[in-house]
Order: C-alpha cells, then structure tokens, then sequence
C-alpha cells in the first residue's frame, strides 16, 4: 500500500489528487490531508440548496463537489481527512466498516469512546465526528472521511445554514447532525499533527508491505490539469447539480415580490416574477433577459445591470433582489 501524508492544503488539488489515485494506479494507497476552509458538497447534490451562499461569497470560500455521493461536509485545518483507494471484486467493493474501524480503533486507543454509527459515521455518543462516502471506479474502491479534530464548528454550522424550502428537488439532501470535536475528548495533549502519525503507523501495522509515496511532477501536472478541466469549474461544481427548482419572496412594502425559477444544468429555462408593483411591460423583459442566463451569481449580476431595475422592480436594491434569484 501506498502512503501519502499530503502536506499541501489547496482543496481543489487535494480532492482532484483522489481521482487523479483512483483512475491512473493500480495500487492500494492510503492519504491523509488537510483543506483550507472550504465546503465539499457530494457527487449527486444540488450545490445551492446545500450552502449559505452569502457566506460562500464574504468568505470567498472554495466549493467543490467530490466524486463520491453523500452530504455536504465544511473543511478547515482542524479537520483530517483519510482516504483509503483499494482494489476489489466486483459485489464486494462497498464495505464501509472496513475502512472505518482501523480509524475507530486508533481513537479507542486513545481512549476516546468512538463507535461507528449507522453505515458512514463515527460518533463519540450522540455527536458526529466523522463522516465517510465511497464511490466506485470499475473493481477499485475510493473511500474517504472527515475527522473533526479541533474544527471551528461556528464557521462549519454557518456554512450550512440553509432555507430548507427554497429548492425543490430530486437531489440527494445532507442529514444534519450534531457534531462535536475529538480534541475535547482525548485525555492527554496531542496535536492533530500527532494523531495523523498514529493514525499513519496504524495502517502500517495492517498493512505490513505498506511504504511512503510523494506525488511526482508529471502526478504534479496531471492533477493540476484535472483542477483546471474539472475540479475548479462552475460547471463541474454547480451547473452539474440535477434539475431544480427555486422559490422565494421578497417583501416589498405592502407588497410580496414572488420568484419562480426552473434550472436545468445550470441554466435558467424558466423564470417568473409576480407582485402588485410589478410594471408588465418590464417584468417581461427582465424574464426574458435571465432566461437562458447561468444560475451563477456573477452572470445574474452582469444581466441586471443591463438593465433598468427601478422601471420593473421600485424600491429594491440590486444586492436583495440578486439574493432572492439564488
């Protein structure tokens, strides 16, 4: 087995490392990285519906959809991510106890009381600590976990905090749950620097043939590519979110400025506006100017300013009226 202790933290590499791992070697490997605070959604997720986009935007937070399914995860310094890339056979590649039980057993070591809960999570009673998703690549298997060591759990809530009724959707919804970080348990005093070396030897011992690996330049440039292609676009991270559609109302005085939007990868093909104040003539054509346009807050933003908001829509600022369209 392979062993990559990945020191970089630039989250569009690290994730796009995991596919560059499992689609180009042939070997089993095991990884340890951590991410700049950033927001990780799953593979078949509508990302607008699972992210507080206003903080995205203050924040300037990188979102990144995984290849794996599942829900959405916040990652930031504190939190180790493991993953384990293993070859199978076909009908016994997804085994999720497998891969989590070698990091529950560390934790016990520890003497952290830490269990596996349900089918992906590992919890210490009822708070979550670690989440884990797998995804399948013809007889290989890419598994892959959270570990909150000493996360900023504010900043994670936040990330998150969502209108749970303003999409409507086929796409797969994050469970929410209450998490906890391990460094509030652990007896002694270990940094999360120390507990991946654990962790790292730990794996050794199961894996006896096991030995360290560095990316090389051409593994370097291959997964530089794939973040350029894929990982760090809007297309891959928004627009391939399965069909949706968006509801809100704004208040406008006496009045209730309502929006209707149907999105289908990641364009606009429906879009209605009603209210009193509403001028007709104008509402059409803003209607028919979004229409077509990419449900991406830079390209609404560029198609307003094209026109004349204050003739359509009185009494609204462009920043409300850009956050009811997202």
């Amino acid at each position: 087995m392979l062993l990559i202790h990945q020191t970089a933290t630039e989250p569009y590499f690290n994730i796009a490392a995991e596919e560059h791992l499992l689609k180009n070697f042939s070997e089993d490997i095991f990884i340890l990285y951590r991410n700049e605070p950033s927001i990780i959604v799953g593979k078949h997720q509508n990302t607008l519906a699972e992210i507080n986009l206003d903080l995205v935007r203050r924040k300037q937070l990188k979102v990144i959809r995984r290849l794996s399914g599942g829900g959405t995860v916040y990652h930031d310094l504190g939190n180790l991510n493991y993953t384990f890339i293993t070859n199978g056979s076909v009908g016994n590649l997804v085994n999720f106890k497998k891969f989590t039980q070698p990091i529950v057993d560390v934790l016990r070591g520890l003497g952290v009381d830490a269990t596996l809960s349900g089918k992906n999570d590992i919890r210490i009673g009822d708070k979550k600590i670690s989440g884990n998703a797998e995804h399948i690549y013809k007889s290989r298997t890419l598994h892959h976990g959270t570990l909150l060591f000493s996360s900023n759990l504010d900043a994670l809530n936040e990330s998150i905090d969502i209108d749970p009724n303003a999409y409507s959707d086929k796409a797969v919804k994050s469970i929410r749950s209450h998490v906890t970080n391990l460094s509030d348990y652990l007896k002694g005093s270990i940094t999360i620097d120390e507990l991946a070396d654990l962790i790292v030897n730990h794996i050794k011992g199961i894996y006896p043939n096991s030995h360290s690996f560095q990316f090389t330049n051409d593994d370097i440039d291959a997964i530089k590519l794939l973040v350029d292609n894929k990982y760090s676009t809007w297309e891959w991270n928004f627009a391939y979110s399965p069909s949706y559609t968006l509801s809100k109302q704004i208040p406008l005085g006496n009045d209730i400025l309502k929006i209707f939007i149907n999105v289908e990868r990641g364009i606009i093909s429906q879009i209605s506006f009603e209210g009193n104040s509403l001028n007709k003539n104008k509402r059409l054509e803003l209607e028919q100017i979004l229409t077509g346009c990419p449900h991406d807050a830079g390209e609404i933003e560029r198609k307003l300013m094209a026109v004349r908001i204050d003739e359509c829509l009185p009494n609204i600022p462009i920043d409300k009226l850009l956050a009811g369209l997202l």
